[in-house]
Formats: structure tokens, sequence, C-alpha cells
């Protein structure tokens, strides 16, 4: 299975600026600009689009787990904080929340460490990754 997205720039990298498209057409020439990525301009940027991909994949891969050790899950939300500093990411951390039915804490622990370290994301990325989880 392969997925894309198509990058278009236009000018300099501070005046100019670009859209993202994705083959689902999820993001269809969403804007981004250096205002987007190092200011507050309105549109996306790189770092957003990691965090959103990482912490979407992280929380499917902590259900799947969850699942396998036949808990069920109610619900998971997970908040991801790309760190991006002096032009490289230099840190990835997921903050989960989670209701499953009649799981122990402890459990719960082992289970975001093992989905922190083993979703696909996670091993893409070259970063320090951490995670943060509470049950509700």
């Amino acid at each position: 299975m392969k997925r894309n997205a198509t990058a278009v720039w236009k000018g300099s990298v501070k005046e100019g600026a670009g859209t993202l498209t994705t083959q689902s057409k999820v993001l269809d020439q969403s804007q981004y600009s250096f205002k987007t990525r190092f200011e507050d301009g309105i549109g996306t940027n790189p770092e957003e689009l990691i965090a959103a991909a990482h912490s979407g994949c992280f929380t499917m891969q902590l259900s799947a787990y969850i699942t396998e050790e036949g808990f069920e899950v109610e619900s998971l939300e997970t908040k991801c904080d790309v760190d991006f500093q002096d032009g490289s990411v230099v840190g990835s951390h997921l903050t989960v929340t989670g209701k499953v039915k009649d799981i122990s804490e402890d459990k719960f622990q082992e289970l975001v460490s093992k989905a922190e370290k083993n979703c696909p994301i996670s091993r893409l990325l070259d970063t320090k990754i951490t995670s943060s989880a509470t049950l509700a």
C-alpha cells in the first residue's frame, strides 16, 4: 500500500506560499507558508501534520493492543506536541486519555508504552518520543 500527498510552492521561502493536497483530498490545496510555520499565519505546516499523523497512528495502535488483551475501548484521545527547534524536530510527546472497561492502571501504562514504541509513525521518526497517559 502506498499513500501520497503533493506540495506546490511558489516564490521565495519568506514571501512565497504553497498548497498541500492529499490523495484522499482531505487536504485539498490547503495553504501553508513561512508565516504558518514560524509565526501565526492561517494554514497548516509540516510539524502540525506530523503531530496529526503521530497522534492518529499511536491511538490506533493503542486501540489494537488494548483489544488484543481482551479489553473494551470506550474512547481514546491523544494530543501530540511536536517540538521543532533550530530547524529540526527534536521531540514528539503524546498525551493520551483513555476510557477502557476493566483495565488496570498498570496494564494501561504498559500498553501505552508498547504503542509509543511500536506504532509505524513512532518507528519512522528519528527523534525523542515520550508519552503520558491518564485513565478517565
